[in-house]
């Protein structure tokens, strides 16, 4: 009995887990409306700080809700043929956090 319930809790907090890290993807008309409201800056500044970053060739741009904050995820070529993700404050234009793609 104990085995199972702690199975099921194990279950749980995973699932908990995994809703507390998922992203949501936003959309154009999400993305008009924040704007409109001034709660996100215009693409062409955060394309500046991602361009400020990493210089290259913008690949993707995302925006995305993650634990209540909205996200810009920017993805770059740079010129050796490398891809990096940029995470920034769609409120600030703050670069939050760089990744490079494997």
């Amino acid at each position: 009995m104990f085995a199972v319930m702690r199975n099921r809790f194990t279950g749980l907090a995973l699932l908990l887990l995994g809703s507390l890290t998922h992203a949501e993807e936003l959309d154009q008309d999400d993305a008009r409306r924040l704007l409109e409201a001034g709660a996100i800056r215009p693409l062409s500044v955060i394309l500046q700080t991602a361009q400020a970053t990493r210089p290259g060739r913008v690949l993707e741009v995302e925006l995305e809700r993650e634990s209540g904050q909205v996200i810009y995820e920017v993805e770059v070529i740079d010129r050796r043929g490398r891809i990096w993700e940029l995470h920034i404050d769609a409120a600030t234009g703050r670069l939050l956090r760089t990744e490079r793609e494997k």
